[in-house]
């Protein structure tokens, strides 16, 4: 079963840079490579996606926590 996503890239990508594009949905956020449309997507919990952004919003790593 094929899954319609809506995917969005940061407004900060350009054509030089490596950049991801984002799928967000109420459970689940979906990652994938903006040069790789066809290839792998990383699907993860949206909890789980939104913990990971809290934590690089701090500039830290999870080892200096």
């Amino acid at each position: 079963m094929s899954i319609k996503r809506t995917w969005r890239k940061s407004s900060r990508s350009s054509a030089e840079n490596a950049c991801v594009e984002l799928s967000v949905g109420q459970a689940r956020t979906s990652i994938r490579d903006t040069k790789n449309p066809c290839g792998g997507v990383l699907t993860v919990d949206a909890a789980a996606f939104g913990a990971f952004l809290a934590l690089v919003k701090t500039g830290r790593r999870r080892s200096d926590a």
